[in-house]
């Protein structure tokens, strides 16, 4: 009689509903058995590829692209497995194959003499890629990836091999019969997007999804159909998210930054919110008016012209005047967001022109506030409180909006600890002393983790709190403060200074200073000390986050505080290409360890499949284990481990008799 483990026994008695439940699943000791000997040996598989991608700011060729390509993962693969075998030529053709199938294909068509003989060398090649990126997963993880039409036949070439000489006319006769009944062209699509979708085994999205770039939308309509994906809200997200729940000061400034880069076509196209009630107000109230420091930013507006512009710049300037009143009166009733430094509208005199700040006087380069009563300036006029009900009607009415912030509260959070890695977008408040710096939400006093945890749940709770209006204000006026505030963790600066920057030459009064963890993020012990406050290993983890750009042109090194803190904001955004001097960081982490990757620019997809251009990219090994790491090294090991000990519970439950088995 097999030994029975008295520890299992008293354990298992403390939790029987549980176990009861657990034996619906496995109704008998083989049952159990078998699913024990399965985890222990997923156990010893190598740890699946991590992919990490941050600020994409609508981005979404690029962005595209890397995800196509894994950031190299695919080529490099190809070259392990041929080698000198092939030709450069072949290998950036096999390559392009793999990212754009079908775009690839049709070009195929027409320059190919001899199609047959490329459909049967291709598939081959394709096969032989997928044997090999597939060789690290069970059959039936690897199962539930294949496409649907072709999981039999996939299943089949994955698991035999030509060479065999029992077996070479069968594996033949597959790939003829493929070609014959003109089904080649689906089987390379299929294969090549089942080699994407294994090289990865899951993507990390570390913030700032939205905003500057065109197509934010096209991203998320991406990822929502990405097998495994987490997304940890950066200050960008935040407004937006803010936005869809109905926060009106969140949607004001949301059109404000779309008007300024002149990528309102998100807003109409992407998301069908119909922004003709701006226009007709804006021509309304600023028909006279040049509007000159608000023209959007020039590198966005060669599709548009002068007339369109002019209008833009004319919506930009109307949006911005009401979102300085829709944040005054949030300031104004949440005292505890210390703001109150914030309330410019009040220091300005509309007769001179004039606004004091800090005790100096500076002249306004515009001076025009068609809307503004100067004895009142936060309170809406009659028109706009019409515009801003029915803008506010289109964003809460906007399906695909809905469905993309739903995606974002259920794959998103503030932060993430995976796999010995502490994901956040921005920084971990910080007082000048180095210390957690300290915030007043709902009362209580919050610092560290704590906070950013409280933020987190009020974020959500604005969103969803429909039945309880007053939690979900509050909740809605912390995703504004979450985007501008001097405490909030996603911004990481003392102010914003959207206001001076359009209405103030003087660039002095420009500067917004950072929170002082931007000082402290070099020094090994800041990070280990938050490390250990969100508990993990200061020794062997790392910090993982973005939003603030890496000057590579200056020499600014993504890799912080001796490899504690890894910035991957490397400007993916072509709008920050110019101050950091490449086209984004990705990071790569696979058994073997860390990979920096840094991008040039990405010229278009056209470029890429016509003539195979991909992004060129630079590697850095950051760490290289002696010994590969295996699934049982990772948070998944601990949650299989967690799931043997119930295993065990059960068995011995069922051979002491006090669960019988259910044959």
């Amino acid at each position: 009689m097999a030994f029975i483990d008295e520890t299992l026994i008293s354990d298992a008695e403390k939790d029987m509903r549980y176990l009861s439940l657990l034996s619906k699943q496995y109704p008998t000791i083989h049952a159990a058995c078998t699913e024990i000997i399965n985890l222990q040996a997923i156990l010893n598989l190598p740890k699946g590829t991590e992919h990490f991608l941050t600020d994409i700011h609508g981005e979404y060729e690029p962005f595209i692209h890397v995800l196509k390509n894994a950031s190299g993962v695919i080529k490099r693969k190809i070259n392990d497995i041929f080698g000198n075998a092939l030709r450069e030529k072949e290998k950036k053709n096999l390559a392009t194959l793999i990212y754009y199938p079908e775009q690839k294909l049709e070009i195929i068509a027409k320059e190919e003499p001899n199609l047959e003989d490329w459909y049967k060398i291709t598939l081959y090649r394709l096969i032989e890629i997928c044997r090999h990126v597939s060789s690290k997963y069970t059959r039936s993880k690897v199962r539930k990836a294949l496409p649907q039409d072709f999981a039999y036949i996939i299943e089949e070439l994955l698991h035999e091999h030509p060479e065999r000489q029992d077996k070479q006319e069968y594996y033949n006769e597959i790939i003829q019969t493929i070609i014959k009944i003109d089904r080649a062209n689906e089987f390379i699509v299929a294969l090549s997007k089942l080699i994407q979708r294994l090289v990865v085994d899951r993507l990390h999205i570390i913030g700032d999804i939205f905003d500057r770039g065109p197509g934010a939308d096209i991203i998320l309509d991406t990822l929502m159909d990405y097998h495994a994906v987490d997304i940890q809200w950066g200050n960008h997200d935040i407004l937006w998210m803010g936005a869809a729940a109905g926060s009106e000061a969140c949607i004001a400034t949301v059109l404000r930054v779309s008007a300024r880069y002149a990528n309102l076509d998100t807003i109409e196209n992407g998301y069908g919110i119909n922004i003709l009630p701006l226009a007709t107000f804006a021509i309304d109230f600023y028909k006279n008016d040049p509007c000159e420091r608000f023209k959007p930013n020039v590198d966005s507006c060669k599709s548009y012209s002068g007339k369109e512009l002019k209008l833009i710049a004319q919506m930009h300037k109307a949006i911005a005047i009401i979102q300085f009143k829709l944040e005054g009166q949030i300031i104004k009733r949440r005292n505890h967001f210390n703001l109150k430094d914030r309330l410019l509208l009040e220091n300005i005199d509309y007769e001179k022109g004039v606004i004091t700040l800090e005790g100096k006087t500076y002249e306004l380069n515009d001076k025009l506030f068609p809307t503004i009563n100067p004895k009142n300036p936060y309170e809406l006029t009659p028109e706009e409180r019409d515009l801003m009900n029915k803008l506010k009607s289109s964003f809460l009415n906007s399906s695909k909006l809905q469905s993309h912030i739903r995606f974002l509260y259920a794959k998103g959070s503030m932060y993430l600890k995976y796999n010995s890695n502490l994901l956040y977008h921005g920084c971990i408040s910080l007082t000048e002393e180095g210390d957690f710096n300290s915030c007043i939400l709902n009362g209580r006093e919050y610092k560290g983790k704590a906070m950013v945890d409280r933020f987190d749940l009020l974020a959500r709770e604005g969103y969803f709190y429909k039945s309880n209006p007053e939690a979900k204000q509050y909740g809605m006026d912390i995703m504004w403060y979450l985007w501008c505030g001097p405490n909030s963790p996603l911004f990481g600066k003392d102010r914003m200074t959207t206001f001076e920057r359009y209405f103030i030459n003087d660039k002095a009064t420009h500067k917004e200073k950072k929170n002082p963890y931007y000082k402290y993020r070099d020094k090994e012990e800041t990070c280990k000390k938050i490390l250990e406050e969100f508990g993990l290993d200061p020794e062997t983890s790392h910090i993982i986050s973005g939003h603030v750009p890496v000057e590579t042109i200056k020499g600014e090194s993504p890799i912080k505080a001796g490899g504690k803190l890894l910035v991957i904001d490397g400007g993916f955004c072509k709008a920050y290409q110019g101050k950091t001097g490449i086209a984004g960081y990705t990071l790569i982490y696979n058994s073997y360890g860390l990979l920096l990757v840094s991008h040039e620019p990405f010229e278009s997809t056209a470029q890429a499949i016509e003539e195979e251009k991909d992004i060129l990219s630079s590697i850095m090994v950051l760490e290289q284990t002696v010994v590969r790491k295996r699934v049982g090294d990772t948070d998944v090991g601990d949650e299989l481990r967690r799931q043997i000990r119930d295993l065990e519970m059960l068995l011995a439950v069922y051979r002491k008799g006090i669960i019988k088995e259910q044959r």
